[in-house]
């Protein structure tokens, strides 16, 4: 016979569930609600709203790096190519090659095409390792900007798309400050959910399994490769949302959009995050948010020059990776540990 959960059996897990939930994420997702009562649109718009799509992309690159073992550069691309699908399906201001379709069937397609996509790439590179997969999907990021370039039937060539638009569902101007903000909150958090839950499903333990010996997990029959092709589909669905918003957010997309420095910057967002816990990619992404946004202002302030932008990115990506491989997470976590050594023995307490 097949035992069915009584619903208090139900309402006590889901109890223990929400007391295991660490006390720090209830304090950030409480600040996380109140954040428009008191900060300015710019604060809303650029600096939450940019986070939260920068954040989302870099944790599609966080799932496949650091459950499964699998380094990408394609994940820029990936969020690109979904939106160019909305800008080419949907409505822009480039009538000649839009479709002009309704968005309940734009953004399905486009994330469905994305996920194609991504797996076709990901079925080419699960097949290397190292070095080598990280060619692959560089070289794959490079094809991919030069051929929305030079495209200009479908893609539009060097200019792109322009006034690429929510849908205005609710009677709400989901591109206005207050309610991006919300909206890009909203999937972020999705998206930092589905892959903790995902983690812990039997897919995600099994991949974390292929991540440290493949050989192992193919002697006890698990498909290495589909596994690993698997996992690049669900990374591009994170990250074609992202591509989506970040479009939605800029009323744009072009070449410039999945450039090669764009891809380096999602891997210097997640690797400054740490590749340890999804929340990593979504606290690189707001440390790189507030650089870009306001560095060069302060080094300009300095008399060393806006250009140097780029210098200072790199010097502080060096310096925690020098000093931490787990990125921010990982100083964090010797922090801890430092805090628990016993300063007499130095052991821990």
């Amino acid at each position: 016979m097949v035992a069915i959960d009584s619903p208090r059996t139900t309402t006590t897990d889901l109890r223990r569930r929400i007391a295991s939930v660490p006390p720090a994420y209830w304090v950030l997702g409480i600040l996380l609600l109140i954040i428009p009562a008191f900060a300015s649109d710019f604060v809303m718009f650029q600096i939450m709203g940019w986070t939260f799509i920068l954040g989302l992309i870099a944790l599609s690159l966080m799932f496949l790096g650091g459950y499964g073992g699998m380094v990408s550069l394609a994940q820029m691309a990936f969020a690109g190519f979904a939106g160019y699908m909305v800008a080419i399906f949907g409505d822009s201001a480039i009538s000649g090659i839009s479709q002009g379709w309704p968005w309940w069937i734009v953004i399905p397609l486009a994330l469905f095409l994305t996920v194609i996509f991504a797996t076709a790439v990901g079925w080419l590179a699960v097949r290397t390792e190292g070095i080598y997969t990280i060619m692959i999907t560089l070289a794959i990021a490079a094809a991919f900007f030069y051929f929305t370039r030079q495209n200009y039937e479908l893609f539009n060539g060097f200019q792109g798309f322009n006034s690429v638009l929510p849908p205005e569902l609710f009677g709400i101007d989901w591109r206005g400050p207050e309610a991006f903000y919300y909206l890009t909150m909203f999937w972020a958090v999705t998206g930092f959910g589905a892959v903790l839950y995902v983690s812990r499903a039997p897919f995600g333990l099994a991949l974390q399994g292929v991540r440290d010996n493949p050989r192992r997990m193919a002697a006890l029959g698990y498909n290495v490769t589909a596994h690993r092709v698997a996992a690049y589909a669900f990374a591009a669905v994170i990250a074609g949302i992202g591509g989506i918003l970040l479009t939605w957010q800029s009323a744009q997309i072009s070449p410039g959009t999945v450039g090669i420095q764009s891809a380096i910057d999602i891997l210097v967002i997640a690797v400054i995050g740490g590749l340890r816990h999804p929340i990593g990619a979504f606290i690189g992404a707001f440390i790189f948010v507030l650089l870009k946004t306001f560095a060069v202002d302060v080094l300009i302030a300095l008399g060393l020059g806006g250009e140097r932008f780029q210098l200072l990115i790199g010097m502080g990506f060096l310096i925690i990776v020098f000093f931490s491989p787990d990125g921010l997470l990982g100083l964090w976590e010797k922090l801890k540990a430092s805090r628990r050594r016993d300063p007499l023995t130095g052991g821990q307490r």
